[in-house]
């Protein structure tokens, strides 16, 4: 084989949205490994505290969007439209005022069967702690499971099994955290999934997604005080919850309840009509190549 029929092989194989969704991970993942590593033992002892872990999370957050952005720029050699800076703010405030609401009609309806009450108050400190678990889990979360799997899985298969398979990841994913179960993991998989993917494919970028997931995380534990993906978190609100997991979520949180899954899931499927009308649905890739149409389009 000649070096440019070798080298056209290889560039056929690394340009498999399979094979670039592993290397995706691979970038991002392991910079977040090393950096993680680098601030636990250079930085971290060096700025302690609550503060320290928020600003250890936006350092964290930007090196993710750096790695991500590296790997779309070198070796997609695409535009990095994900993260496109204009219309970003206003994108970004959408998805912090949707999450903000499903999360609080959540908590109200379970309140209203009697779930959850509020008993007292904690000082605003106590929002410290969970800013940097939503702006991690906001940013580095959207960047894997929407940037990288959603996007790259609709490119391969199209976009309802790339809702599904990443969904299904999302879910499994939480399946690590403390007081998971499989209905938490079916909650997450079916509500955020959906939602986040649906976000995903009717603005094509992330900034929606990214703000609706630290808003989401950021309520529910920061304002609510209830616990975040099974993580135990301090609120303002001191409450007490009280009923079956399936009304309250139980020690995972909110979001594995049934109120959370009936509101989002509806979000979800309203956010997946729009992006229906806008022409946002992709086929797969081996119908696409039989029609003659084009791939995703990006924003």
């Amino acid at each position: 084989m000649s070096q440019s029929g070798f080298t056209a092989l290889l560039r056929a194989f690394v340009g498999h949205p399979l094979v670039r969704l592993v290397l995706g991970l691979v970038v991002v993942v392991g910079t977040m490994m090393v950096a993680g590593i680098g601030w636990e033992f250079l930085v971290k002892p060096a700025a302690p505290g609550p503060w320290g872990k928020v600003l250890g999370s936006l350092v964290l957050a930007v090196l993710a969007m750096l790695a991500y952005a590296a790997f779309v720029r070198w070796i997609e050699r695409r535009p990095v439209t994900d993260f496109g800076r204009r219309g970003a703010l206003r994108e970004w405030a959408v998805g912090v005022a949707l999450g903000f609401a499903a999360i609080s009609l959540t908590v109200a309806v379970i309140a209203s069967m009697g779930g959850y009450r509020i008993t007292g108050w904690n000082p605003p400190s106590v929002l410290v702690p969970v800013l940097s678990l939503a702006i991690f889990s906001g940013v580095v979360e959207e960047i894997i499971s929407r940037g990288l799997m959603f996007r790259l899985l609709e490119e391969w298969l199209g976009s309802w099994a790339a809702l599904t398979l990443s969904a299904l990841a999302f879910g499994l994913l939480h399946m690590a955290n403390p007081n998971a179960s499989l209905l938490a993991a079916a909650a997450i998989s079916i509500e955020a999934g959906i939602l986040l993917g649906a976000l995903y494919m009717l603005t094509r970028r992330l900034w929606m997604a990214i703000g609706l997931h630290m808003a989401w995380n950021f309520t529910q534990g920061g304002v609510y005080g209830i616990n975040v993906s099974g993580i135990e978190v301090q609120g303002l609100l001191f409450n007490t919850m009280q009923g079956p997991p399936l009304l309250t979520g139980g020690a995972f949180g909110a979001e594995a309840s049934l109120p959370a899954i009936v509101i989002c899931t509806s979000l979800g499927l309203w956010v997946l009509y729009l992006a229906h009308r806008k022409g946002r649905f992709v086929a797969a890739s081996w119908h696409r190549f039989r029609t003659g149409r084009a791939a995703p389009a990006q924003a």
